[in-house]
């Protein structure tokens, strides 16, 4: 309704105040459910099960570990091989025989070639290293954070996690931790194991158990052992059954199987940092 001034609505006011506010409280109780559903609905979304499998190496075609270690980009063609066919070809790429590069330099220059063509997982590597100021680059990471974005929109899933890591750490930036939830869970709903895993750490913290568990219970079945590890916690503490705890113990035995060979094992022995058991 409209007034010639405030003094006549004042003076109306009593004629139509309880409608208002009984509308008032429809609206709200009705925006209240809105809400509620929309967080219902993300959630489906957020526990929904990732992809079975993500990727394979292409030389051995056995599941890749999870394990950063496991394996490694080949900045000569862009492949990601298993540790194991690494080890086993010593001083050239298995893939397109490459010989291994023998400076900080030359790989910087190899990955800065694959990032031009807009190779997602190479742009992901300069910013890692810019990140952290490795192989000769300077610490630089707001230039990380440029390069992270990038490859998040050519479909490279861990950056996601690492723009994650970067609002969590405050990175350059104030630290936001509503950014910083938004990209864990994007990677995660992506079938991103680690980013998974912080979901799960970080309502542990906030003693939403029920929820921990169930993002666990998700990690364990792309390998991720801290989850495991965490459900035996929550096991122990009650907050998890036997059950539970069983199933993802058979689920993360089934991928040691999928990820385990000879080649695997050789590398591990010749060198710690290959271990992804």
């Amino acid at each position: 309704m409209k007034y010639c001034n405030a003094s006549c609505k004042k003076k109306h006011r009593s004629k139509h105040n309880k409608d208002c506010e009984e509308h008032l409280r429809h609206a709200t109780k009705l925006h209240e459910e809105e809400i509620k559903r929309a967080a219902e609905l993300y959630d489906i979304e957020l526990f929904k099960c990732p992809p079975e499998r993500e990727e394979d190496c292409p030389i051995c075609f056995l599941l890749l570990p999870l394990l950063i270690m496991g394996s490694r980009y080949q900045s000569c063609c862009g492949k990601t091989i298993c540790s194991g066919c690494i080890y086993a070809m010593d001083t050239i790429c298995p893939f397109c025989r490459t010989p291994t590069p023998r400076s900080d330099d030359e790989v910087i220059k190899r990955t800065q070639k694959r990032a031009d063509i807009d190779d997602a997982k190479a742009i992901n590597c300069l910013g890692n290293h810019y990140y952290n100021g490795l192989l000769g680059l300077p610490q630089d990471r707001t230039k990380a954070l440029e390069l992270w974005k990038r490859s998040a929109e050519l479909g490279h899933i861990q950056t996601l996690y690492n723009i994650g890591i970067y609002y969590r750490n405050g990175g350059g930036v104030d630290v936001d931790m509503k950014k910083a939830m938004y990209y864990y869970e994007l990677a995660a709903m992506k079938g991103y194991a680690s980013a998974r895993y912080t979901l799960g750490a970080l309502e542990q913290e906030a003693g939403n158990m029920d929820r921990a568990l169930r993002h666990f219970m998700i990690a364990v079945e792309s390998g991720h052992s801290g989850s495991l590890t965490n459900i035996q916690i929550l096991y122990s503490q009650g907050q998890a059954t036997k059950d539970d705890y069983l199933k993802a113990l058979q689920t993360y035995q089934k991928y040691l199987v999928e990820v385990k060979s000879s080649q695997r094992d050789q590398a591990a022995a010749f060198d710690d940092r290959f271990k992804y058991l």
